[in-house]
């Protein structure tokens, strides 16, 4: 199985701009992008990120503001946190050892360092076994899995696995079979031996290649994502493994069947108020606490429940400001992974300025201050999650007239 999913790999490999050459920090990047994001959304991020950002030192460097609002987009904010934490650690004296292998093209450790190296990536703040093993296997040529819900579906086909993939354990049996047939596989120098056509002689020729260990893992990521896909019919005709009776689901006629997982809790239902409270030209925020939900992003006036007209001006009121409108706004809708936000809006306009400046209109206990913050700045300057997307576009509207 192994051969065929690397060379399969090789032949239909997907073109994407952390797969040019061996780089761990590339690696590293690209891996904590991906996790809750799509392919597609993923590159214009990473080719931005790395082009602020392109070492693991600038990464430790880089300003918390800054870093959130390359991150702006992306979601599930505490990854890039950790990121920055985890390279803070490789950058300072605690991590020497793993620094030479994140600056440029890695170093590659010999196989008596491989139960350092991974041993020292899991210590990282933010990486768990799934990202130490592509990193280990792709940047590193290691023989470690990088177990994730593509290889959990491919293999639960393959193998007709009945058990529930949710659970840990399952996934953690799969590591183990997964690290036992690789270990046996990628020795030194093990090769697989290609048939080719030699047309001038008129005779088959063999091509010798390596056997990589990235090639593996990227290769389930990659016939996960586009072969054995997780809704609709998976594309058997197209799979290696299909194609050569490896696969007990597919003999069987059961691929729908598999993987086999727990169904979700329904996510919990907020209802929030949301405020565009600005004057034309400023706009009122405010810096959410440092721990919890979109930990130190900015974003609108936000009140529990739905609020009435003449709640919102009493709430407007109440920051020591002074309405002159106030216009309901189209509903708006956001998902997390365990609740849904259900918004309310409102535009409210304010008299230009009332004699303040930017920075912090008041403050209550236990919360940030409220700030007044150019309106042109919000989106160059100031990192806004995007639950909030839909009125941080209307804004922008509203301010270009």
């Amino acid at each position: 199985m192994i051969p065929l999913i690397c060379r399969w790999y090789r032949e239909h490999r997907r073109d994407l701009p952390w797969r040019q050459g061996k780089n761990a920090y590339h690696t590293w990047v690209s891996e904590i992008m991906l996790q809750q994001t799509r392919v597609e959304a993923v590159i214009p991020y990473y080719e931005r990120f790395l082009s602020e950002l392109p070492t693991v030192q600038a990464l430790a460097a880089c300003p918390e503001d800054r870093l959130l609002k390359l991150w702006e987009g992306l979601g599930y904010y505490n990854r890039v946190r950790n990121m920055q934490k985890a390279a803070r650690i490789v950058t300072d004296g605690a991590g020497t050892e793993l620094e030479k292998y994140f600056s440029g093209a890695p170093e590659i450790p010999g196989r008596q360092e491989e139960t350092e190296i991974v041993k020292a990536l899991l210590a990282l703040p933010g990486i768990g076994n799934y990202t130490a093993g592509a990193i280990a296997s792709i940047a590193f040529d290691l023989p470690v899995p990088a177990v994730d819900g593509n290889v959990l579906r491919v293999l639960s086909r393959v193998w007709g696995d009945n058990r529930d993939i949710m659970k840990q354990s399952v996934r953690r049996s799969y590591e183990q079979a997964l690290e036992k047939a690789m270990r046996t596989v990628f020795s030194d120098k093990n090769t697989d031996v290609i048939q080719t056509e030699d047309s001038e002689n008129n005779k088959s020729a063999q091509m010798v290649e390596y056997l990589l260990p990235g090639d593996l893992n990227q290769g389930f990521m990659d016939l996960g994502a586009l072969v054995c896909i997780p809704n609709g019919s998976p594309l058997c005709g197209q799979c290696p493994l299909g194609e050569r009776r490896l696969c007990r689901a597919h003999i069987s006629g059961r691929e729908q069947e598999f993987p086999v997982k727990e169904q979700k809790k329904a996510r919990k239902i907020e209802h929030r108020t949301i405020l565009l409270i600005h004057d034309g030209k400023k706009v009122v925020l405010r810096r959410r606490p440092e721990k919890g939900l979109l930990a130190s992003m900015y974003e609108f006036p936000n009140y529990y429940g739905i609020l009435n007209r003449k709640q919102v001006l009493q709430e407007v009121k109440d920051m020591g400001m002074n309405p002159v409108r106030v216009r309901k706004l189209e509903p708006s809708k956001h998902i997390f992974s365990h609740i849904e936000w259900h918004m309310t809006g409102y535009e409210v306009l304010m008299e230009e300025n009332e004699g303040r400046t930017t920075g912090c209109l008041y403050q209550k206990p236990a919360t940030s201050p409220w700030i007044l913050a150019e309106a042109a700045e919000v989106r160059t300057k100031y990192a806004i999650p995007s639950a909030y997307e839909a009125y941080a576009s209307l804004l922008g509207r509203m301010i270009d007239g």
